[in-house]
């Protein structure tokens, strides 16, 4: 069957579909696309169409266990049409939402998708059974995939490197990657601090972004283009983890075609001709060793590898009370953006002789190193050294636990002069006499009598009726009826308060969200908990301070009618409440920040 036959009967099965459903009947039908081949080790797209009904509802997802069933798409495709008959308007509203679940099989071979259960408007309904013929692609040396792991063992809570080659020699298109370690919550993901700066962020399609990067190799003698795939990844539980192979599916070019139209193929000439192939890894395991609970250091905060430390300040010859800048960098490991702002208060001959703000400047990552700027006073005069900090860490090379500290640096602080009375009157001043003397005379000396007294006796009636005084009365009163008027023409009703604190917030949660820096360490993730539940709260007139996650969930799916989001809101704002009980206070990455503010976008989209 042509790729043009596909999608005319695809068109036809949906067309037929809201033909058949009469005005306020619900049909549901299961769809597979059929536009192209399916091939094993592939995602393919399974939907669920919900005729004659514009909301998401609940879908019996466990027949599709097998497949490893995610949502992809769910969405309102409800059209409105408009006919003029005669001169008469007629406008007929279809409604239709459409629930896309991605399915994989691992081998050649032909299924049977049984019917689901989905419910609507409390009614149950059941999907038609569907027959899904996986193919086998074909093999070639024109493409090769290689994975893997920067260490086969390493302990719970250590960043891992890893690292996916795609390399081909033709032309490629359509390319579907199946990266199993990529996959399931036996990891944490981040993307690596210290990467090509030609590097950029990739969506392998499922929610996994990658940092890739394209350049070239040899292999066996011929030149190949190579895609380098990386992802940090973090595990959460000790054990031997054993991963799939790796696969890489692609249409890959085999050479040019003539159109048979004898015009049309002399005017357009030829067309690349393409192949379904497929490559893949071999499999991969990983040794996760638990960190030891004895020897554990004071203020280790879960920095596994090798890491060290150094300080410097700027200047050095101060007086007391003088701002110095204290520059701190780290470096080690293979993932900085998790290393936190050292303790100065907790050391102890910091605390004693330097005065430190409690605010602090944003660290960066400069060529491998985490930067920290503070600045800080010393107290006195006796002060020498600021003395060295220390960092704890688990050695992952050694198997334990050490300290690495920075070296003293050397100060030179002299006294602060006292300021005297002289200092501010000036050096030349001459003192004046302290004794009083008795003026004789003066110029009162010239007046005598009765005469020279005033009557300076007030009366309330005599200045009500002076002219300054009226004014100044007037003008009171003015003030008291102008202000009156204001209130009574600026007062708010409830309703509009409550209008304009829906309005206003996506824009107040953004704002919010933008301010969370990575240095906030676990107090980041706090701040984030804190904006979406705050968001969901004004947006939708619910008390922000009780939601929970799964609340925040239904709330999103009544307004907004999106599973998919609402899922997605969930799941982020739970990772953020479970890392500040974690053993490691992560922090809250951009990638974080920017999915929440992407998220509410999107319901504001859906929920108008």
């Amino acid at each position: 069957m042509t790729n043009f036959a596909r999608h005319t009967v695809f068109g036809l099965v949906l067309l037929l579909s809201a033909v058949s459903v009469g005005r306020g009947a619900i049909r549901v039908v299961a769809q597979v696309s059929t536009s192209r081949d399916i091939y094993a080790g592939e995602r393919f797209v399974y939907s669920v169409v919900i005729d004659g009904h514009d909301k998401a509802a609940w879908v019996d997802t466990r027949p599709l266990e097998r497949y490893a069933p995610q949502l992809v798409e769910s969405r309102n495709v409800s059209q409105t049409s408009i006919q003029i008959v005669n001169g008469r308007t007629t406008q007929n509203t279809t409604k239709r939402y459409v629930m896309g679940y991605s399915l994989q099989v691992e081998s050649p071979s032909k299924i049977n998708i049984p019917s689901l259960d989905v419910v609507v408007e409390g009614k149950t309904y059941r999907t038609n059974p569907i027959t899904v013929n996986i193919q086998k692609p074909g093999m070639t040396k024109l493409i090769a995939l290689n994975v893997t792991l920067s260490q086969e063992k390493c302990y719970v809570g250590q960043p891992i490197l890893f690292t996916a080659d795609f390399s081909y020699a033709a032309q490629i298109a359509d390319t579907q990657f199946n990266l199993p370690a990529l996959d399931g919550g036996k990891f944490g993901f981040e993307n690596p601090d210290v990467i090509v700066s030609q590097a950029r962020e990739y969506d392998l399609g499922n929610g996994t972004t990658v940092m890739i990067s394209k350049d070239r190799t040899t292999r066996d003698g011929q030149q190949f283009e190579r895609l380098r795939m990386q992802k940090i990844l973090i595990p959460k539980a000790a054990g031997m983890l054993k991963f799939d192979p790796a696969t890489v599916s692609a249409n890959v070019a085999i050479g040019q075609t003539r159109s048979r139209d004898g015009f049309f193929g002399d005017f357009f000439g030829s067309r690349t001709q393409y192949k379904r192939f497929v490559t893949g890894s071999e499999p991969i395991t990983l040794n996760v060793l638990p960190l030891p609970q004895q020897g554990r250091p004071a203020g280790f905060t879960n920095l596994i590898g090798h890491y060290t430390i150094s300080a410097s300040a700027s200047p050095t010859e101060v007086s007391v009370g003088d701002p110095i800048t204290l520059t701190i960098k780290i470096a080690g490991g293979r993932l900085l953006k998790h290393i936190q702002w050292p303790d100065l208060d907790k050391i102890a001959a910091m605390a004693a002789n330097f005065k430190i703000p409690t605010d602090k400047a944003s660290p960066v990552i400069e060529n491998g190193v985490k930067v920290f700027t503070q600045t800080i006073r010393a107290e006195n005069a006796d002060v020498t050294e600021i003395p060295p900090i220390p960092l704890a860490y688990f050695d992952a090379r050694k198997g334990e636990y050490a300290v690495a500290r920075s070296k003293p640096v050397k100060l030179d602080v002299s006294p602060t002069r006292k300021l005297t009375i002289a200092d501010f009157e000036g050096r030349d001043f001459a003192p004046i006499n302290k004794k009083v003397e008795v003026v004789k005379k003066g110029l009162s000396a010239n007046y005598e009598g009765p005469d020279v007294l005033v009557n300076m006796s007030f009366s309330p009636l005599s200045a009500a009726a002076s002219p300054g005084y009226a004014l100044l009365w007037s003008l009171s009163f003015a003030a008291m009826v102008i202000s009156a008027l204001t209130k009574l023409a600026t007062r708010t009703s409830p309703e509009k308060i409550a209008r304009r604190r829906r309005k206003n917030a996506a824009s107040k949660a953004i704002k919010q969200l933008k301010k969370i820096r990575p240095a906030d360490d676990a107090a980041g993730s706090e701040l984030m908990v804190a904006a979406m539940r705050q968001y969901i709260g004004d947006r939708f007139d619910r008390m922000a301070g009780s939601l929970t996650a799964d609340e925040c969930r239904g709330i999103i799916v009544d307004a907004a009618g999106d599973i998919e989001i609402a899922d997605r809101f969930r799941q982020t704002m739970t990772a953020c409440e479970q890392s500040r009980y974690a053993s490691a206070q992560a922090d809250a990455s951009p990638q974080q920040v920017k999915e929440v503010i992407r998220l509410i976008a999107a319901i504001e989209k859906a929920a108008k």
